[in-house]
């Protein structure tokens, strides 16, 4: 199978996740971090479900789906509205630990709702 056919089938997105790679903004260690030693945090106010992230990961780190009652509740008055607004859908990240720091969803999140932090 061709590296695109394998994207495709994995939900990859080829031109996002090439337009990720070139942005000079990229954070993390290029995919050279050992698993699980950067983690991916989601902020949830921020989040609009988009998607993005999933499409670039290499590690299928991520998932987009309904926002946990929890965390929708923990979110201050304008942030549950936006949430609301956009479907009650974010991301959440139940593979972290396969995380080897690529930045490449950082920078391909249009909303700015993800960061790396040091695991």
């Amino acid at each position: 199978m061709s590296t695109t056919s394998e994207a495709k089938a994995s939900g990859r997105n080829i031109d996002k996740t090439r337009r990720a790679r070139a942005h000079p903004d990229r954070p993390g260690a290029d995919c050279q971090a050992a698993p699980a030693s950067w983690q991916p945090v989601v902020d949830h106010a921020r989040c609009e479900g988009k998607r993005d992230c999933v499409e670039v990961c290499p590690f299928d780190v991520f998932e987009v789906r309904k926002i946990d009652h929890r965390d929708y509740t923990a979110l201050p008055f304008l942030a549950r509205m936006k949430v609301r607004a956009h479907g009650q859908m974010t991301a959440y990240t139940p593979n972290a630990d396969a995380c080897q720091a690529c930045g490449l969803c950082v920078v391909a999140c249009p909303e700015h709702a993800i960061k790396l932090v040091r695991g």
